[in-house]
């Protein structure tokens, strides 16, 4: 095929190499905007259905490992009878090319657990490789081990082996030692039972990999003999030699690891590929620990002066400002760099061996994704899974949230997943976790578990334990060292500000507050000695600094920053894990007469919170350091002519179709609502019990509101209110929520990820939505209302998941389908997680948003005490 010819969708680039069953070419997937490898099987191999058919079966099973150490395949097809597989593209060198070079000891043992690891995630899905070799793993240039042609020997004829099936980049030559007969496997690599023509099973590629391991080590092949025989008699009767009489300097406990690979009895040998991959990460722990020892006070020399001038570089040429604690006469700590990207990072935490760093990270204005890096060596691996890091056990699992969606500010719901350090697919455990962390014997979960019956968070440990309940919500737990207390922030808002405070529980379900209520409080640790927690938050604005409180209630500032450090992890030793970020909360809209939307921010932090029905005036809040304390709101022109502050205090709700009142909701528990005038007036508190109040909004007429509250321990309930007479009536049962718009005498109210058409009148305030008939289609669950049209026939709504950009839809009441209208977001992506909800007009051609825009910094600090 030439370059620019097609196949199916691809485009043809180039032919990179060919072998005995076809050719590879680099193609373009024009879809995905990325490059690809294609290889295309010869005729012959097409022409037999019954090996085409196995072949087929076995490399779906594979394609749905999605494990980062196996080559990924994306497509199987035929193109002029001829059958051919599209794969990703590899840039880099098969492991030979690498041994042919020289292997130091420390690249070696993490090239090891990564094939262990990969081989662990095939055979736990009942694929046995059977040709295990140097030139089937692959090594990218990011350092990545892949495995190449799984299922291949098992399936062919091995004079068909003469090239990998996705060795994209590398002009591959047909390996010499590849038996001619009906042994399948490579002469050197082969276990005893392959060379004896018997049955294989997954302790085969064991041994295989141990004759590889052996070779990694040494520079030399375990079984090399002068010729076929030779060298298979020897697999059967003879032990390779022991690494240590080789005379090179091998990790202590390797040879050991590679003799249990080697034994001639299947059952003799390790069991698991797995084992393998956690007995090799013990090692680089412990060699890694030895050369930290040695290197200590050479790398904190070497660091001092580049930690402080990238500092310096990142903050724009700042003088005169330090960053460390308050107390006199105490030296400031230490901060190294571990990233140098642009864009967002979520969470990070250190991995067991105290030198390796998880984290999720959105670079460039690309979708967050997993990393991986190391605090010794700059530079990151991507492990290509999509999700938030909660916790690492110290053998190695990986808590994290995937699936997440947010359900307003900082609160969330997602399934709470596991997954092995070293790479394979997450494992769902638990679905509507907010939160999660490992308790000391690295098997038990404490989670924040959210309640959608009651709209309320609950602290569990383990799982199904309640602790702590609260109409609020819970983030950051940890649990002591002993397992018997947990820390974590409770904040008492319902509504996502992370307002909140320091807090612990014990086992009993006794709760302590430590510490004040801060504007914004995230992220908590135990200190090294457990006499403390430590924690970020600000008493205002949107600079967090770190913070330690005692049981006693006795705190103290760690250190602090210009921007925000937000702290992720504390090891033993006293090293913690901090995310440094520069944020800011953008506004972009469109008013009536506007062609394209503008920039409508104002100061640093601002949330829209409404449109007037004719486009004009947009209602906000500021939450950072330009809103104060206690947040500030304003009305604001779509032609961006100054805004106009109404009061110094609060969270916007709606703002009437005149534009001559707004409703404003209290940033203190309990939450009550104001009405406040536009022009000349004082705020009114509309309320004067105890009741908690969540939404609220105008109706047509502008003089009705329809609000949330609830009686204190009781769920919320939906009222509507005259604000002449203020009389009100209750109009649905408990748990019933929204107020997206008025259709006739009716509302959009949800419940339970049902959405009705709800009467305003009163007539179902305690009718069971089960009875009711919601409206049709996925309103509720796959779709979410954002307002209603000027003809009260159709909603303008958002698809679950689809945040970035968000996608805009016209959802048809009666007829519950959805017609996509267009993207919304602002024209660079990068640091931005998500695009709000949008407010539109009647009309829907004018509206405002907001997004978040973190630029943020992975740190590790020494010094914190």
């Amino acid at each position: 095929m030439l370059p620019g010819s097609k196949l199916g969708l691809y485009e043809i680039q180039s032919s990179v190499g060919a072998g005995g069953m076809g050719e590879v070419f680099k193609a373009h997937d024009p879809r995905l905007g990325r490059d690809v490898a294609i290889k295309v099987l010869s005729g012959t191999f097409g022409s037999d259905a019954e090996r085409l058919r196995r072949f087929e079966q076995e490399a779906r099973v594979v394609a749905a490992l999605n494990h980062p150490n196996i080559v990924a395949i994306y497509e199987l097809g035929t193109h002029d009878g001829a059958p051919y597989i599209v794969s990703e593209l590899l840039q880099g060198e098969t492991l030979r090319e690498a041994l042919n070079d020289g292997l130091p000891s420390r690249k070696a043992i993490e090239y090891a657990q990564q094939i262990a690891y990969g081989l662990a995630a095939a055979h736990e899905k009942g694929i046995v490789h059977r040709d295990l070799k140097p030139e089937n793993i692959f090594i990218t240039r990011d350092g990545r081990a892949k495995i190449l042609d799984f299922g291949l020997a098992k399936l062919i004829r091995p004079e068909a082996l003469a090239a990998s099936a996705i060795q994209t980049l590398d002009d591959v030559k047909p390996d010499p030692e590849t038996s001619p007969g009906q042994v399948l496997g490579t002469v050197g690599y082969m276990s005893p039972e392959q060379v004896r023509g018997l049955p294989a099973d997954h302790r085969s590629d064991i041994f295989s990999f141990g004759a590889i391991l052996f070779e990694m080590f040494s520079g030399e092949r375990a079984f090399k003999r002068d010729s076929a025989v030779e060298t298979m008699t020897a697999i059967l009767k003879e032990d390779p030699p022991e690494l240590t009489a080789i005379g090179k300097r091998i990790p202590a406990g390797l040879d050991r690891i590679v003799q249990h690979c080697l034994e001639k009895k299947p059952e003799e040998r390790f069991q698991s590929a797995r084992d393998i991959g956690f007995d090799l990460a013990s090692l680089s722990a412990d060699s890694t620990t030895s050369a930290q020892k040695a290197l200590t006070a050479k790398r904190t020399r070497a660091w001092t002066v580049p930690a402080a001038s990238v500092l310096l570089l990142l903050l724009a040429g700042l003088t005169g400002w330090s960053i460390g604690r308050t107390t006199s006469g105490t030296p400031p700590p230490d901060y190294h760099q571990i990233t140098f990207r642009r864009g967002l990072i979520g969470a990070a935490r250190f991995a067991p061996d105290g030198h390796t760093v998880v984290y999720a990270a959105a670079w460039e204005g690309k979708p967050s994704t997993l990393y991986t890096s190391r605090t010794d060596t700059p530079g990151e691996r991507e492990l290509g899974i999509q999700g938030q890091p909660l916790d690492i056990s110290k053998s190695g699992e990986i808590a994290m949230l995937v699936r997440i969606n947010s359900r307003g500010g900082y609160t969330r719901r997602g399934v709470l997943a596991r997954m092995p350090l070293a790479g394979g697919a997450p494992r769902e455990l638990l679905e509507d976790v907010q939160d999660a962390v490992w308790g000391p014997d690295g098997v038990q979960l404490a989670v924040v578990h959210y309640l959608e019956e009651s709209t309320s968070y609950q602290l569990e440990f383990p799982i199904g334990h309640v602790l702590y309940k609260t109409g609020g919500w819970i983030s950051h737990p940890r649990v002591s060292a002993d397992g018997k207390k947990i820390a974590f922030i409770d904040h008492q808002i319902a509504n996502g500000d992370d307002q909140g405070q320091p807090a612990i529980v014990d086992l009993s379900g006794k709760v302590k507050r430590l510490a004040q209520t801060y504007t914004s409080a995230q992220g908590v640790v135990w200190s090294p000695d457990g006499k403390e927690v430590w924690f970020s938050a600000t008493a205002e604005g949107s600079d967090r600094a770190i913070y330690a409180v005692s049981e006693g209630g006795k705190e103290r500032v760690l250190a602090r920053a210009p921007g925000d450090l937000l702290i992720q992890d504390i090891l033993p030793d006293g090293r913690v894990l901090v995310i440094r970020n520069d944020l800011r909360r953008e506004v972009r809209g469109r008013g009536p007469t506007d062609k394209a939307e503008h920039d409508l921010s104002w100061l640093d932090w601002g949330f829209p919170r409404g449109i007037t029905p004719d486009g004009k005036v947009f209602l906000f809040e500021e939450e950072g350091n330009g809103g104060g304390t206690n947040y500030s709101v304003f009305v604001r022109s779509t032609d961006a002519s100054p805004a106009i502050k109404l009061t110094s205090f609060g969270v916007g709700l709606a703002i009437s179709p005149d534009a001559k009142n707004a409703l404003i909701i209290s940033n203190k528990s309990p939450q009550q609502i104001y009405l406040v005038p536009t022009g000349a007036g004082e705020p009114e508190r509309l309320f004067q019990d105890n009741r908690n109040f969540f939404g609220g909004k105008f109706l047509s007429d502008g003089i009705t509101i329809v609000y949330s509250a609830a009686e204190p321990g009781k769920p919320s309930r939906l009222y509507r209110m005259h604000l002449r007479d203020r009389k009100e009536l209750p109009i649905g049962p408990a748990g019933l929520l929204g107020t997206n718009g008025q259709v006739d005498d009716k509302f959009v109210g949800c419940f339970h990820g049902r959405c009705y058409l709800w009467p305003l009148d009163g007539s179902w305030a305690d009718k069971d939505p089960a009875t009711a008939t919601p409206i049709p289609g996925g309103l509720g669950k796959e779709y979410f209302p954002y307002g209603i049209s000027a003809d009260g026939k159709s909603l303008y709504a958002g698809r679950l998941g689809e945040i970035l950009p968000r996608k805009i839809y016209r959802y048809d009441i009666s007829k519950g389908t959805a017609v996509f209208l267009e993207n919304i977001g602002p024209p660079d992506f990068t640091g931005v997680p998500a695009v709000q909800s949008p407010f539109f007009s009647a009309d829907g051609k004018s509206y405002v948003y907001g997004y978040p825009r973190w630029m943020s910094q992975l740190y590790t600090v020494t010094g914190l005490k």
